[in-house]
């Protein structure tokens, strides 16, 4: 059922599809974030028009509220949302640390056996296991889903990152045996972490890979280190995990990012960076980033991104410009729309060259470009 093929190279960078229970995703892929069961300001209808392959919600707000039961109750996700494409959860390790308060306080306790903490939302006491994060995740019904890890802070000694590293490969076994029996509905990744040691990295993805699930995803990267770790970590990882399985990396979404990890032989990013710039009022197009709030483009009547197609790109940056000024939200809704379809325009011209045998020489071209206003 979640069959990945190669269907070109170029370099380390590679075509391929990825069947799942919802359809086949064609990689390299960039997928929108759904944090709660909606990317902020779109309708699903939109992102179908945009040619969003696949998008993803986050177990540790869906597991708060409304709660996974009430989702299961109402056949899943896909037809909770009614999103008739792929899915992918993550775990929501991530935000219990991030958002349940700093470890070694009360708001978050970690043991060997799980992790005890806070809601954000309304401070309430939870315990989550990688068997319940499993769970859960069966039950909100995602074609992808994401084992249970660690995500050790950037500022952790080498020491704390081992231990976190330990309790990962941990959890991941108990992960894999909470899943048994669900393979053909759900594929479940494993997560690489280590910080940005490069041989906890090696050590990391070298047992990942070693159980064979369906994909590798790479995580614990784009927290603020320099984008030369990032991409020195990712060097470090990619040879210590299969070929022939998807490689995702986690949370990682500006055109660049996107390049050089398509570069080093990344099939799968996710960032919330694309409607949350847009919130703000920034917006991409070839030529760079630009702030809608500039008063270059008070009397601008050209769209947002002129190259691109998609419902909504006739409106002129003047006009939306004056709605954002106005706090309208159609300002906020347009700009997302646009970064969006921007990114996923990006991945169809990155498919398109490595097929091509072109995807140096792309890439070349593109940065000198959007970079050329800086």
């Amino acid at each position: 059922m979640f069959e990945f093929q190669i269907h070109s190279k170029d370099g380390l960078s590679r075509t391929g599809t990825l069947n799942t229970p919802h359809g086949t995703i064609k990689t390299p892929v960039f997928m929108p974030v759904g944090t709660l069961g909606s990317v902020k300001g779109l309708t699903q209808e939109e992102l179908l028009a945009i040619d969003a392959e696949i998008i993803l919600s986050n177990t540790y707000h869906l597991f708060l509220r409304p709660g996974e039961k009430l989702i299961k109750e109402n056949d899943g996700l896909h037809k909770w949302i009614n999103w008739p494409k792929p899915m992918l959860t993550d775990s929501g390790g991530y935000q219990v640390f991030s958002l349940g308060g700093k470890r070694g306080q009360s708001r978050v306790k970690i043991d060997e056996n799980g992790v005890k903490f806070t809601s954000h939302i309304d401070g309430s006491k939870h315990y989550l296991t990688p068997e319940k994060a499993i769970q859960i995740q069966h039950d909100l019904g995602a074609d992808i889903i994401m084992a249970f890890d660690e995500c050790a802070p950037a500022d952790s000694t080498k020491e704390y990152f081992k231990k976190a590293l330990t309790r990962t490969h941990n959890w991941l076994e108990r992960c894999v045996k909470e899943h048994k029996g669900h393979e053909e509905k759900q594929a479940l990744f494993g997560i690489v972490q280590g910080g940005l040691f490069a041989d906890l990295r090696k050590e990391s993805a070298e047992f990942v890979n070693s159980l064979n699930l369906p994909g590798n995803a790479i995580g614990g990267l784009s927290v603020g280190e320099s984008k030369e770790d990032m991409d020195a970590m990712i060097k470090a990882t990619i040879p210590h995990l299969s070929e022939n399985k998807p490689r995702y990396l986690m949370g990682v979404g500006t055109p660049e990012d996107l390049l050089n990890g398509v570069e080093q032989g990344i099939d799968m990013f996710d960032c919330v960076n694309p409607t949350r710039i847009a919130r703000h009022g920034t917006f991409y197009n070839f030529d760079g980033q630009f702030s809608i709030k500039n008063e270059q483009f008070k009397n601008d009547t050209s769209p947002l991104c002129p190259e691109l197609e998609y419902p909504g790109n006739h409106y002129s940056r003047s006009y939306i410009r004056h709605l954002f000024r106005e706090k309208e939200m159609l300002a906020l809704r347009l700009l997302s729309i646009n970064n969006l379809k921007f990114l996923i325009n990006l991945m169809q011209l990155i498919r398109a060259n490595i097929e091509q045998g072109t995807f140096q020489e792309f890439k070349t071209t593109f940065l000198e470009r959007f970079n050329s206003k800086k």
